[in-house]
Formats: structure tokens, C-alpha cells, sequence
């Protein structure tokens, strides 16, 4: 268990906010994003909440900074991933598939991910300043602008503005798929009892490469 005497040096308080951080990924993976509060946050790294929040401004914002970190983290995995999975001898759509199928296997190793951009819009952004907010968007940019690098390298077909496009469309259908693949137990249940319920219950590897692909196919086509 940690303890901490208050700190008085930015070495100090640097040390400290990073231990909030590392507890909170912990607790991630233990439980969904819905199920942190910061009383648990605070219990775990044996802080008051108050002192917590001189910190973090609030839950959201500690989430927020994981959130750049878990996508940093799938960034660097992705790279590694890409250049034995990508034949360049296909063309475009050959390619294009490929890459679908690369981001979707990826992103189901990294569910913690899946699931802090699931509560991005409606529950990250939502009690944050302006401050943290703006720190926040320029973070996702930048790291935005590694993703098209990526993708581009193997299909220079698509320009940066598409691959853009492709970007923006891919963080929300992931976030939407992965919070319409986790049934709660009612539902699981449900499509227990009634085999005929069974297309209901979404794969999110499979939708999201599905549909990765589709998105590729028609950025292709307009290009």
C-alpha cells in the first residue's frame, strides 16, 4: 500500500500525479470506466479525494490523460503489427482489407482502450475546464496525425485529408461497437433463452473490421 507525506517539490508532485495515474490504469483492468470513482481512486492510492483533485480537477480529467496514454500505447503496437500483415503487392482494396483487419485485431487486444473512448464524448469531455479540454484535443491531434502517417504508408492512394476522415470515423465506430458488444447480464441471458436473438449480439472484431472496410472502400471510390 502506498503513503504519502503532501509534496512539496514539482519532482514530488510529478511523482505523485503519476501514481494516481498508474492506480487508476490498474483499477481499469479490473473494472469498466462506468465503475471508477474517485472515492475508490483515492481509497486505492491512500490520498483524501480533496487531495486528489489538486492533482486532477475531477475523475474525467485523470481519465482523459489515460485515455492519450492507452492511444499512444496502441499506436506504437499498431506500427509493429502493420508491416508484416500489409502486402504491397495488392492493390488498393486488397490493402485497404488488410489494414481493416489490422486495426481490428488490434484494438481488441487493447479493451481498456476500446473502452475509454466508448465514454469519451458523453462522460470524459463532460466535467473537464476548458483548460484540460483544449490539452486534451490537441493531444488526440497529434496523435491523430502519427495514425495517418500509418495508414498512409500503406496506402498512399488515400491523401491525408481521407485518411483524416477515415481517423475521425474510426475512433466513433469503435467507441459505438464496443459499447454495443458488451451486453450487461440481462441481455446475455436473454440471448441465452432465445437462440433467435442471436444476431443481436454483436463480435466486436468482426463488426469493426466489417466496417473499417467499408469506410475504406468508399474513401477509395470518392478518391
Amino acid at each position: 500500500m502506498m503513503t504519502f507525506q503532501r509534496a512539496r517539490s514539482e519532482e514530488q508532485r510529478a511523482v505523485r500525479r503519476q501514481a494516481i495515474l498508474a492506480t487508476a490504469a490498474a483499477m481499469l483492468t479490473e473494472m469498466p470506466v462506468a465503475e471508477l470513482s474517485l472515492n475508490e481512486l483515492s481509497r486505492r492510492v491512500c490520498l483524501a479525494k480533496s487531495n486528489v483533485l489538486r492533482y486532477f480537477e475531477s475523475r474525467e480529467a485523470v481519465l482523459l490523460e489515460l485515455l492519450d496514454v492507452a492511444l499512444r500505447e496502441w499506436l506504437e503496437d499498431f506500427d509493429q503489427a502493420l508491416t508484416a500483415a500489409i502486402d504491397p503487392d495488392l492493390p488498393p482494396a486488397g490493402r485497404a482489407d488488410q489494414l481493416a483487419a489490422v486495426i481490428a485485431t488490434s484494438l481488441t487486444a487493447h479493451p481498456v482502450l476500446c473502452d475509454l473512448v466508448s465514454a469519451q464524448a458523453a462522460v470524459l469531455e463532460r466535467n473537464v475546464s476548458p483548460r484540460i479540454a483544449a490539452e486534451y484535443k490537441h493531444a488526440a491531434l497529434a496523435n491523430v496525425a502519427v495514425l495517418v502517417r500509418l495508414l498512409r504508408r500503406h496506402l498512399p492512394e488515400l491523401d491525408d485529408q481521407a485518411m483524416f476522415r477515415f481517423a475521425g470515423a474510426a475512433v466513433m465506430v469503435t467507441g459505438a461497437i464496443w459499447s454495443h458488444s458488451q451486453p450487461s447480464a440481462a441481455m446475455l441471458a436473454a440471448y441465452e433463452a432465445d437462440p433467435s436473438l442471436a444476431a443481436m449480439r454483436l463480435d466486436f472484431t468482426a463488426m469493426i473490421r466489417e466496417t473499417l472496410e467499408v469506410l475504406f472502400s468508399g474513401l477509395l471510390a470518392r478518391s
